[in-house]
C-alpha cells in the first residue's frame, strides 16, 4: 500500500540535498523539522514509519493530545515553533526540547518560573521578524541582541540560535533579505560571547522557501504542507486576535 507522506518526504528531501549541494553544504548539517499543525494522527504515523523523528507543534492543546499517543515512537523529538503565551507555558516545557519562538522577556520571566518549579532547563530561539510584517510575532531585529542578553540571565534557559519567518508573499530577493539578516544577527551576537548562549542554531524555511533558507544558512527548516499536504483548516487558526502568524509550514 503506498504511504503519499513517505512520497512527499523523499521528496523534500531530495530537494534539500539539491540545495545543500548547491551551497556546498553537508545535508547533515540540516536537519528536516515536519510541523504538524491540524495534521491527523495516521498522517504523522506515516511520516513516523517513513523515518521522520522530528516534529513542530503550534499549539499547545494540539501538542498535549497528540504527545501522548505518539509515545511508542521512541526517537520521536517534539520542538514547540507557534507563538507561545504564557499561560501555556506550563503545557509545553512537558513535552519538547526547543522552544523556537521565544520573542519576549515576560515570556522568558514565565519559562523560568516553570522550569525552576520543575528544576529542568530548556533550549530555547529567538524569534526574530526579520521582515517587520505586523501579521508576525517576533523581536525587531535590532531587539534580537538585548533581548537574548536578557535571556541569557536566566540559569533555566540555554539560548540555542535563532528562529524567523520569511516574508510572505514575497519575492525570492525579499525573502532571502529575510535569511541573510537572521545570519547575521547570529553573526553579531556570537561574537558578544553571552553566557548560555550558543547560537548554533537557525531555524528558518518553510515549504514556500526551505531551499533559499538552506543556501542562507539554516541548520532547520520547518516543513508541514510540503509532506502532508494542504490543512483543513484555514492559516487564520493559528492567528491571535491581532491576525498575527506563527510558526512553520
Amino acid at each position: 500500500m503506498s504511504n503519499p507522506v513517505e512520497e512527499n518526504l523523499n521528496a523534500v528531501r531530495r530537494r534539500m540535498e539539491r540545495a545543500c549541494q548547491a551551497s556546498g553544504r553537508s545535508v547533515a548539517d540540516v536537519k528536516l523539522l515536519l510541523a504538524t499543525k491540524t495534521v491527523p494522527l495516521e498522517k504523522l504515523q506515516m511520516a513516523m514509519q517513513a523515518g521522520a523523528t522530528l516534529f513542530g507543534e503550534n499549539k499547545a492543546q494540539e501538542l498535549r493530545d497528540k504527545f501522548p499517543l505518539m509515545r511508542q515512537y521512541s526517537e520521536v523529538e517534539w520542538h514547540f515553533i507557534g507563538h507561545l503565551q504564557t499561560n501555556k507555558v506550563k503545557d509545553v516545557v512537558k513535552y519538547v526540547t526547543l522552544i523556537h519562538s521565544v520573542d519576549r522577556l515576560k515570556l522568558g520571566q514565565a519559562l523560568d518560573r516553570q522550569l525552576n518549579k520543575e528544576n529542568k532547563t530548556m533550549d530555547i530561539l529567538v524569534q526574530v521578524n526579520t521582515s517587520y510584517e505586523e501579521s508576525k510575532f517576533g523581536i525587531p531585529p535590532e531587539g534580537a541582541a538585548e533581548l537574548v542578553e536578557q535571556l541569557s540571565r536566566f540559569e533555566t534557559l540555554n539560548i540555542k540560535g535563532l528562529m524567523t519567518i520569511g516574508k510572505l508573499n514575497a519575492t525570492n530577493d525579499e525573502t532571502r533579505h529575510c535569511f541573510r539578516l537572521l545570519k547575521s544577527l547570529q553573526t553579531q551576537i556570537r561574537e558578544q560571547q553571552f553566557p548560555r548562549v550558543e547560537m548554533d542554531i537557525l531555524s528558518m524555511g518553510m515549504s514556500g522557501d526551505f531551499e533559499a533558507a538552506i543556501e542562507e544558512g539554516a541548520t532547520i527548516v520547518r516543513v508541514g504542507t510540503s509532506v502532508f499536504g494542504q490543512r483543513d483548516l484555514p492559516d487564520s487558526y493559528y492567528w491571535n486576535e491581532n491576525l498575527r502568524q506563527d510558526g512553520g509550514g
